[in-house]
């Protein structure tokens, strides 16, 4: 059955997103630091007077610190029933792959290994597809929560 991606670039990689788990991209806005926040939570962002953390997914990863250029973007999403801001250098297209082109992600890779669903092949690219439920644990699930909840 085929699936829409939404590509993004990161730290010269090619990521995907399931469409469904995407809310929307926003180009910029302004990210409000939160103090004693997790290092990889850059902040919040005021969305239509909706307050949502946003989570720098290099340092999430581990892959570098996050320096904003023109073509970076904050996708959002919701992980676990919690909406959440996803910075990204960049995000690419959309574009629709059969299952059949998804290959179980390998034991070793940049980022831990846990949060990728596989890895899919388009044309001569090969997107590292991510599962956002498992982005975060359990504790920052919560953390996540708790900071939406004490701005509102």
């Amino acid at each position: 059955m085929p699936k829409q991606l939404v590509v993004f670039g990161l730290a010269e990689e090619l990521y995907g997103l399931d469409i469904f788990d995407v809310r929307e991209v926003i180009k910029d806005a302004p990210i409000t630091k939160i103090p004693n926040a997790p290092e990889f939570v850059e902040g919040v962002v005021n969305l239509r007077g909706k307050i949502i953390p946003v989570i720098d997914l290099k340092k999430r990863f581990g892959i570098g610190k996050g320096e904003k250029s023109k073509d970076s973007r904050i996708i959002i999403v919701e992980i676990s029933g919690q909406e959440a801001g996803l910075i990204v250098d960049s995000v690419d297209e959309v574009i629709t792959i059969d299952d059949n082109s998804i290959e179980p992600a390998p034991p070793v890779t940049t980022i831990n290994a846990a949060f990728i669903e596989g890895l899919a092949k388009k044309e001569d690219k090969l997107i590292i597809l991510i599962k956002l439920d498992l982005l975060l644990d359990a504790e920052k699930k919560e953390v996540l929560k708790n900071i939406s909840q004490q701005v509102n």
